[in-house]
């Protein structure tokens, strides 16, 4: 299951910048609007600690395990500004790859800088923020409008439109009074969410606020004004901020594993930001990590929270879904505390669950299924 996170922003904020440091995919970096004008897709491994402590335990002479986390996608969306709900600039296509992604991981400068020209020629992380939101709401306005004129016209005929239309219009209501669908609650919650899949509203999407500060603000931000600024403006939105230093995530990445851990201990850090990024990220989208292991391989798997064992068992294999009898599940830290699945079984720590169990964060996991 790919997380696809959109990198957007104003151009030159860093978005680029921080794309090249998180996948190495090499997308175009340079000092004007539109340097990146087609999208750009490249997938990240999503850290995890527990892949190197389970493997210890299946260990056999001199074979170790191999390691697959799970991982994220991320997309690297060119710059947009104002006028885009247009056509302004790129608008258009820029607009239609947000609407590919599940989250939206919106960058803002953070930092001063007389070499970078800013495209408003000033340095206001508010102020670029309310300009993209604006513009991803005039967008999502311009479809609920087009939309509301058509179950006018329909409602009278079908049920199912003359239903649909309170809901338009409550949206419609919501969003010019400069709130984002994400925000918006009704009292049919499932035809809420069946919308907003088949609508493709771009503030329906979960947002993360990265702010591109100078190194010396790391790892929060510091005492950075903008980014207080910013974390005051998210706070009143119930959104995240993630401070990172998009130059310094660049450099960590030209870096050999033991270099970049000496270069952020030389910092003060114990992670890059991305790390960060990403765990705000995997949590806005309510998705959780299940783990199988063995002595070919540890592997991480991703899930939706509220998943049930068998919707969890199709991630590996559809046929394991439409197959499963039940699951044997122990709980990784449990497994590195007995040291065996054996031991464990003594223990009694490993259980036998059935189709009705919901999956947990960290459940190690062997699923039996017939035929």
């Amino acid at each position: 299951m790919a997380l696809g996170v959109g990198i957007v922003g104003l151009p030159n904020v860093g978005k680029s910048t921080l794309f090249n440091a998180i996948t190495k995919a090499g997308a175009v970096v340079a000092n004007y609007p539109f340097a990146t004008i087609d999208k750009n897709v490249g997938v990240v491994p999503l850290p995890d600690d527990r892949l190197a402590a389970l493997s210890k335990l299946y260990i056999k002479g001199n074979r170790t395990p191999s390691l697959v986390p799970t991982y994220v996608e991320f997309v690297d969306i060119a710059g947009l500004v104002k006028g885009a709900h247009k056509g302004e600039g790129l608008g258009n296509q820029f607009l239609a790859n947000i609407r590919e992604v599940a989250a939206v991981a919106h960058v803002v400068r953070c930092f001063e800088s007389d070499e970078i020209i800013h495209v408003e020629g000033r340095v206001d992380p508010v102020g670029d923020a309310v300009t993209i939101n604006l513009e991803l709401a005039l967008a999502d306005l311009q479809i609920l409008e087009k939309r509301q004129d058509r179950l006018k016209k329909s409602a009278r005929a079908s049920k199912e439109d003359a239903a649909l239309l309170p809901l338009v219009e409550k949206l419609l209501e919501h969003l010019s009074e400069g709130e984002p669908v994400r925000t918006f609650t009704y009292g049919d919650g499932e035809l809420l969410v069946k919308f907003n899949k088949e609508s493709g509203l771009l503030t329906a999407k979960p947002m993360i606020y990265v702010a591109n500060v100078p190194e010396g603000d790391l790892p929060d931000g510091g005492s950075n004004p903008h980014v207080a600024a910013l974390k005051a403006m998210a706070a009143a939105e119930g959104m995240d901020v993630v401070s990172i230093s998009a130059q310094i995530e660049a450099e960590l990445s030209e870096l050999d594993p033991e270099e970049a851990a000496a270069f952020l201990s030389d910092l003060g850090l114990t992670e890059p930001g991305l790390n960060r990024l990403v765990r705000v990220a995997y949590r806005m989208l309510g998705l959780q990590t299940y783990l199988t292991a063995g002595e070919k391989e540890v592997r991480a798997w991703t899930i939706r929270q509220g998943d049930k064992a068998p919707t969890a068992a199709g991630v590996i294999h559809t046929d394991l879904e439409r197959t499963f009898v039940r699951a044997l599940v122990i709980d990784w830290t449990k497994l590195v505390e007995a040291g065996s699945i054996a031991a464990a079984r003594e223990h009694g720590w490993l259980r036998t669950e059935g189709k009705d169990y919901v999956m947990q964060e960290g459940d190690v996991v062997e699923f039996l299924c017939s035929g």
